[in-house]
């Protein structure tokens, strides 16, 4: 690659280090990825996927066999009751904000057990806001619970708050714009097995953003009633190009399809345009590009780390999404390093990055994303708040080898910034 891109002895020499730390995580990552593709052919054979059903429907999408079965997919391989799958999801966040309010009504209480949700979020709650058509606005409460000082889950807090039987238990398994831990499937478990003994009627909800085929285990088995998330994050495979998706309980779903469409027809209509050969290709493709997405984390953290950067997870640690964060100096060198990641991009590399407000956000943020959907995370990506502690989150790869040079690329920016 040396004679395409120039990077110095300094970088190449880590870069061949940091491939050798990485070793056992490889033989690791590589073993889950085979065991989710598996399960992912077989959740096609199972809802019996033919080439017929990619023409997709028109008009009101009155028996849309292609829309059904991806539905019996994506509820195989996350181990659902059911599941409803759209290109009319505009974001993993509209496919929250679907969930919330299909479950939660006036008076009721919903519980975030891991501290503040995702900033994109707040406003659908109403924390801090006052925008019309919140929850807050529908006169739902919201609690939270903080973490400790070392970011992990406070399960003493979190039994205390149960015991007031919240409607809704609430779980980011994403860190967001936070240092804390990203969540395991172990952290979910004894959240939910704790709510289960507490307050049983209690709906546990998930943000699954960033977490899909990470693990072997999918949130449903151990409890979770409903979760959601993006079709341009993990399980779409970097090929769908819009949409969400939602899955648990069979009850909950349709409570979620009614308020997606209408009361009574739910997951019965929708027209799928021109969008389900994608969306299947993109389901089938998700443990594999998630797989070098995780790759390209754990290989960074190593880099990095030798180059004498603080970084969240540790390249040996264990991982619950695809996401990294790097601990940099300044918010010059944030600039610096998103500019690599563009550089190295196969869409728009000659583009320059520079800080902007963006919304939802509370300063500034620099972003890099060469992609072939506009956003996608599960493409080579990064973005960076300008604002103490200076750290860039770093997620995707269409591949690993090019995922490598990225990094690579953004470390030569920041090296020689210095």
């Amino acid at each position: 690659m040396y004679r395409f891109f120039n990077v110095d002895h300094r970088i190449r020499s880590a870069s061949e280090k940091a491939l050798e730390m990485c070793r056992e995580q490889f033989e690791r990552i590589d073993s889950i990825r085979e065991y989710n593709q598996i399960k992912m052919l077989k959740a096609f054979q199972e809802a019996r996927v033919s080439e017929s059903m990619f023409g997709g429907s028109s008009g009101y999408g009155y028996d849309d066999r292609g829309r059904d079965a991806l539905d019996a997919v994506y509820a195989y391989a996350f181990d659902a009751e059911d599941a409803l799958v759209r290109h009319n999801f505009v974001s993993g966040t509209h496919a929250l904000a679907v969930a919330l309010f299909a479950v939660l009504r006036p008076g009721d209480t919903m519980l975030s057990v891991a501290s503040t949700p995702y900033d994109t979020i707040r406003g659908t709650i109403g924390i801090n806001s006052n925008y019309s058509g919140s929850l807050k606005d529908f006169g739902i409460n919201y609690e939270e619970v903080d973490l400790k000082e070392d970011g992990s889950l406070d399960f003493d807090a979190i039994e205390k708050k149960l015991s007031e039987k919240p409607r809704m238990v609430y779980i980011q398994r994403s860190r967001g714009y936070e240092l804390r831990p990203s969540l395991l499937y172990a952290d979910i478990k004894k959240i939910c097995d704790l709510s289960k003994r507490i307050t049983p009627e209690s709906v546990i909800m998930l943000d699954n953003c960033y977490g899909e085929f990470v693990e072997l285990e999918s949130p449903h088995k151990c409890g979770v009633d409903l979760m959601g998330g993006s079709m341009i994050k993990n399980p779409g495979g970097a090929i769908a190009r819009t949409g969400g998706y939602i899955s648990g309980r069979r009850d909950l779903v349709e409570m979620a399809a009614f308020r997606l469409t209408t009361p009574g027809t739910g997951k019965e209509l929708g027209a799928t345009l021109d969008t389900l050969r994608e969306m299947f290709l993109g389901a089938y493709n998700a443990p594999h590009i998630t797989g070098e997405a995780v790759k390209t984390a754990v290989f960074s953290a190593a880099l990095f780390e030798l180059l004498g950067f603080g970084t969240t997870p540790a390249y040996n640690e264990e991982r619950g999404d695809i996401i990294q964060v790097l601990k940099l100096s300044s918010a010059d060198e944030l600039v610096e390093f998103c500019r690599g990641i563009q550089a190295a991009s196969p869409v728009d590399s000659f583009v320059v990055p520079e800080p902007s407000d963006m919304p939802g956000y509370d300063c500034k943020v620099v972003m890099a994303s060469g992609s072939f959907t506009l956003g996608s995370s599960i493409e080579l990506s990064c973005d960076a708040p300008l604002r103490p502690p200076y750290a860039v989150w770093l997620q995707g790869a269409h591949d690993f080898d090019a995922g490598k040079l990225g990094i690579m690329l953004a470390a030569q920016r920041v090296i020689d910034h210095k």
